[in-house]
């Protein structure tokens, strides 16, 4: 028996080292046959050295020796193993799915930025957006014509039609749709955030514009002999308007309120000439300001034909295919070119206000039309606080006249209305019935011939051959929704679309603080870092 047990002794020992060197090889082969984990070379750039250290017998030896550890440690085994699976630098931080790295830590290792910069990336490693980003350029293209894509549009284009959209008859709003966004007092606030504010500067207006102000008013000029502000009509025509709708209002008293233009040159003020109206017409070739496009009920611009052939060549990469709808800053209609007087007729409780919106964002557009041709040149400063635009609005008693004009500070355009004269043409008997015909009339003989002097001036000064970074007709991306008619809608309709364009960004609202021509270059410019 005890010869048997010394004989067995070996053997016994024998398989109890080999059951222990399986024991502790185990692990070791189930590590092998396990796949090291996934990890990114961009997150992790020492994974590739942790591969060839897990091939190392140094490694095998270390991970050998703590499997025989104590009976102590064997608790904290199975962590360890599953640790020793990870880089040394992960170990040490959370298992959290992307690991992130603080801001201050990467910027104070940020290389110097030569190449163009992906705006994405960038955001993502600082919480920001590159300076660069909102440095706008120094061209001109963001005054350059713009097409006008909406459906209808571009069936008529491909239909070859040489119609303009503002003789389409469907596209004419009647009055009561037309003036519905403008029934709400938010609209003001909407202007304001555009830049356009229905009240006077903190400067008001420069010292020449109140004298021609004042000359517009008190200078005499020929009235109709024949009308319903006949002496002895006048109170009965009164009458008979009271409670009256628009319709009305307009046919019987509007032309003894703001005398038509080019009747007045048809009768015999040959140097109307040049003048154009539109009653009741959309400003379709306009670019928008709030989403929604402008249609006062009278509007006078300058046609076509009183500028030279040289000067509608130099604008002519601004004006685009005018009849097929091309919008621009220069022109209201396909016909009209920088709009100078708009007129609103109302009717009701608040209806003069109603009008002031209206005409208050019609003139935002024609005076803006002044300071970007003017800043092409160079010679923005020789606009800063004038007048450049007036409005009439009136019902069928009151009349309201402003003068527009623009604040320019640097890039920073804003837009203010200066108060000219308020009254009631009934009272007094009529007294100041002609105040309003007589002061624009005073408009076209007397303002009107030095301001398209002027427009002139700095056309001519344009350059003959200009260089452009995009095509002169390249769609901007800019098109509003112009068939929104209740504020609500324009409004949602407004954010979305700057929430379209700025995804690309981060940048949301456009604040009264950045001008038109900052607007563009700034939008511009993120086109071009994305790339």
């Amino acid at each position: 028996m005890a010869h048997n047990r010394d004989k067995l002794a070996p053997q016994t020992r024998r398989q109890q080292l080999k059951q222990r060197d399986q024991a502790g090889k185990r692990p070791q082969g189930v590590r092998k046959e396990q796949r090291p984990p996934r990890r990114s070379a961009r997150l992790n750039p020492k994974s590739g050295e942790y591969a060839e250290q897990q091939r190392s017998p140094t490694a095998k030896k270390t991970l050998q020796q703590r499997d025989r550890s104590t009976t102590p440690q064997r608790r904290g085994q199975k962590r360890s193993r599953e640790a020793e699976d990870l880089p040394v630098d992960v170990t040490t931080a959370s298992f959290s799915k992307r690991p992130r790295i603080s801001p201050p830590e990467f910027t104070a290792t940020r290389p110097a930025i030569e190449a163009p910069i992906d705006p994405v990336d960038y955001w993502r490693r600082e919480q920001t957006w590159p300076k660069e980003y909102f440095e706008p350029e120094d061209t001109m293209d963001y005054l350059l014509a713009r097409r006008k894509s909406t459906p209808s549009l571009r069936r008529k284009r491909s239909e070859g039609s040489l119609a303009a959209s503002s003789t389409t008859p469907s596209d004419q709003k009647p009055r009561e749709e037309k003036s519905a966004p403008y029934r709400d007092a938010r609209y003001e606030t909407l202007l304001a955030t555009k830049g356009s504010i229905m009240d006077i500067s903190e400067q008001g207006i420069t010292s020449t514009s109140k004298v021609r102000c004042g000359t517009l008013l008190e200078k005499e000029q020929d009235v109709p002999k024949e009308s319903l502000f006949r002496d002895d009509l006048f109170e009965l025509t009164c009458r008979k308007i009271r409670n009256r709708n628009e319709a009305r209002v307009v046919r019987d008293i509007s032309l003894l309120i703001a005398p038509s233009a080019e009747t007045l040159a048809t009768c015999g003020s040959r140097e109307l000439d040049i003048l154009i109206e539109s009653t009741n017409e959309g400003w379709n070739n306009s670019i928008s300001l709030t989403g929604i496009r402008p249609q006062p009920d009278y509007s006078v611009g300058f046609k076509r034909e009183a500028f030279t052939e040289k000067q509608r060549e130099k604008l002519a990469p601004f004006i685009g295919n005018f009849i097929a709808g091309d919008q621009s800053f220069f022109m209201a209609t396909y016909y009209m070119y920088f709009p100078f007087l708009t007129c609103e007729v109302k009717c009701g409780a608040a209806a003069l206000d109603i009008a002031d919106r209206q005409n208050a964002h019609s003139m935002t557009l024609a005076v803006r039309a002044v300071v970007e041709l003017f800043r092409l040149v160079k010679r923005e400063e020789e606009i800063h606080r004038e007048i450049l635009a007036f409005s009439v609005s009136h019902d069928h008693r009151s009349v309201r006249i402003y003068g527009h004009y623009a604040v320019i500070d640097g890039a920073k355009t804003t837009f203010y209305r200066h108060p000219i004269h308020t009254f009631d043409f009934t009272a007094l008997d009529g007294k100041e019935k002609w105040t309003a015909y007589k002061f624009t009339k005073n408009v076209y003989d007397t303002w009107m011939p030095t301001h398209f002097k002027r427009l002139c001036s700095a056309i001519d000064d344009l350059p003959t051959e200009l260089d452009f970074d995009v095509p002169s007709l390249q769609d901007s991306g800019l098109s509003q929704d112009l068939e929104s008619h209740h504020l609500s809608r324009f409004i949602a309709g407004s954010a979305s679309r700057t929430g379209d364009e700025d995804s690309q960004s981060g940048i949301g609202d456009t604040t009264p603080d950045t001008s038109f021509t900052q607007q563009e270059a700034t939008k511009r410019s993120r086109r071009q870092v994305a790339k």
